[in-house]
């Protein structure tokens, strides 16, 4: 007499393709959530997740044994009499969860409204970079005058194209790949935005990023990463020199005592 065949070990239910596909997309919902900062917009969290189930069904229907395994255990909760607790349980579970982000997203609040954002918010008179104190007064491209001009442009062309494109755009617009995704928009660099600025201000936004707008530029009305942590002093400065030829624009220079 042969055993009986108890419920199936964990280990086994990790080799079956739809709790394999399950457990991926929790990894990547947490990845996407906890792993990425600054945190990832919530229109952009769906695209990612989309592209993530997508990914995982074209991954299990690649073979047809595995496409077999996969609609297992649907098709057992569809069908199979057992299940009928497990289908009544749906059938709440799923309208209440609709009906309660439902909800949430349409319900008034009595909050504060929210602080009037500034698009170019009034910098700091100083702040740190990789823990070296610059005074933005006193701060200017020393780029400007050492070295040819043309090279830094070159390089800071390839570094734009490399960490900048995706928000800002090819053509300086503000409407990069990832570019529609975020409210407000990345700026465009344009006469209307750059030229109203200091190469000091510039490099003051690129390397302090969305955390390190001052208060009326909260809160998270820009996704921009700190790019201290990623470039250098020398590399921010070369895509400032990039930005404003590209943008056929000079950088405004600040009278003595005047301010961004």
């Amino acid at each position: 007499m042969s055993p009986s065949l108890g419920p199936p070990s964990l280990r086994d239910r990790l080799r079956h393709p739809f709790w394999q596909a399950v457990l991926v997309l929790v990894l990547a919902y947490l990845l996407f959530r906890f792993g990425i900062q600054p945190p990832v917009p919530r229109s952009i969290m769906v695209q990612y997740m989309l592209t993530a189930v997508v990914a995982v069904l074209i991954y299990v229907s690649e073979n047809e044994e595995r496409w077999r395994r996969f609609k297992e255990p649907i098709h057992a909760t569809l069908v199979e009499p057992d299940k009928r607790g497990v289908r009544l349980g749906l059938l709440i579970v799923i309208p209440v969860l609709v009906g309660w982000v439902t909800f949430g997203q349409t319900r008034g609040t009595v909050s504060a409204p929210a602080a009037l954002r500034t698009i170019h918010p009034a910098p700091p008179p100083q702040f740190t970079f990789r823990g070296q104190s610059m005074r933005l007064a006193e701060l200017s491209n020393p780029l400007r005058t050492t070295g040819r001009l043309e090279e830094h442009y070159e390089e800071g062309k390839r570094i734009y194209y490399q960490n900048c494109l995706p928000c800002h755009g090819d053509l300086l617009d503000g409407r990069g790949h990832y570019g529609h995704g975020f409210n407000p928009a990345p700026l465009p660099f344009d006469g209307g935005t750059i030229a109203q600025l200091s190469e000091a201000f510039v490099f003051w936004r690129i390397a302090k990023g969305g955390p390190g707008l001052p208060r009326e530029g909260t809160p998270w009305s820009s996704a921009m990463r700190v790019w201290e942590n990623v470039l250098t002093e020398e590399q921010i400065w070369k895509v400032i020199i990039f930005l404003y030829q590209q943008a056929g624009v000079d950088p405004r220079r600040l009278t003595e005592g005047e301010h961004e």
